[in-house]
């Protein structure tokens, strides 16, 4: 009997509480000033991370990168994960069960074994280069300087033939450089801003 009273005052405590919480939810009541971990981000964190590329190349910083420099990067942060060959590799001992290939898969995209790849897929060159500033290598995130991010580049757009060994990628060079599947891909010319849902 007792325990059934106990229930009883528990389930009612509880819903009496529900509205509460749903008011505070509703109006963003956040639970106090200010959150007791953390601290406010500087200029310097923020600027750390603030580092988008454009396709035009708008936001691609100083410096420059070769096909042999970055074959050595290549081979000392990235093979690990991607393969020597840039063939990818799983295995469910590495980080994420290992990483996709880089290169190959041209032509395959609108077949049943098609193969998504930088070479294949990828519109843009200069996406390559910021997913590497912010993602790579996948122990260090972030950690790459411009250089060896425009080396790993140059190596990694001419393995694949997009192109040649001796083309040295830079801020000017790297939004020139045309990708084999620039074209496969659709316009979103959606309105903006898109109707709200009512």
């Amino acid at each position: 009997m007792s325990f059934k009273l106990k229930g009883a005052f528990l389930g009612a405590a509880v819903l009496a509480a529900l509205p509460v919480t749903v008011w505070a939810q509703q109006v963003g009541y956040p639970g106090g000033a200010a959150y007791p971990f953390g601290s406010p981000a500087s200029e310097a964190d923020i600027r750390a991370w603030d580092k988008d590329v454009r396709p035009d190349g708008a936001g691609l910083p100083a410096g420059s990168g070769t096909y042999k420099q970055g074959e050595q990067i290549y081979g000392e942060q990235c093979a690990s994960c991607h393969g020597l060959k840039l063939e990818g590799i799983r295995d469910p001992n590495l980080p994420q069960g290992g990483a996709p290939a880089l290169v190959g898969g041209r032509g395959t995209l609108n077949t049943t074994h098609f193969k998504q790849t930088v070479e294949s897929y990828w519109p843009y060159a200069t996406t390559l280069f910021d997913y590497i500033t912010r993602a790579m290598p996948y122990t260090a995130p972030g950690s790459l300087k411009p250089d060896e991010v425009y080396a790993l580049v140059a190596y990694i757009l001419a393995e694949g033939h997009v192109i040649k060994p001796t083309e040295v990628m830079d801020a000017k060079s790297l939004p020139k450089v045309r990708m084999p599947n620039r074209d496969g891909f659709y316009i979103d010319n959606r309105p903006y801003p898109v109707k709200r849902y009512d």
